[in-house]
């Protein structure tokens, strides 16, 4: 079933900056081949139920793996009989508020 999620997994005590680590995080995510888009606090992901579970857990373990405490917060949205969700969202929303906004 299709599924869209939003995901942020991030390390603990590894120090103020999170960047490399967050980085190794999305290069999982981007390598899975499902639809993603990174922004500034949570990556989407949206693809069938068990895939998109699986990238989670490979992008979490590779943090946890090295012995890095991590955190997972997740949102899914689980919607029948709909795909493309990710940017059809968006657009339906641009559509009603009139033009592409950014």
């Amino acid at each position: 079933m299709n599924t869209l999620i939003a995901v942020n997994i991030a390390p603990f005590g590894v120090g103020d900056e999170l960047s490399k680590y967050i980085a190794e995080v999305v290069k999982v995510i981007e390598a899975s081949g499902l639809p993603s888009r990174t922004t500034s606090m949570f990556t989407e992901l949206e693809g069938e139920w068990d895939e998109v579970m699986k990238v989670v857990k490979d992008a979490t373990f590779v943090l946890a793996e090295k012995g890095i405490r991590t955190g997972v917060t997740l949102k899914a949205d689980i919607r029948p009989g709909y795909t493309n969700r990710m940017t059809g969202k968006v657009e339906k929303l641009n559509s009603i508020l009139g033009g592409n906004r950014g």
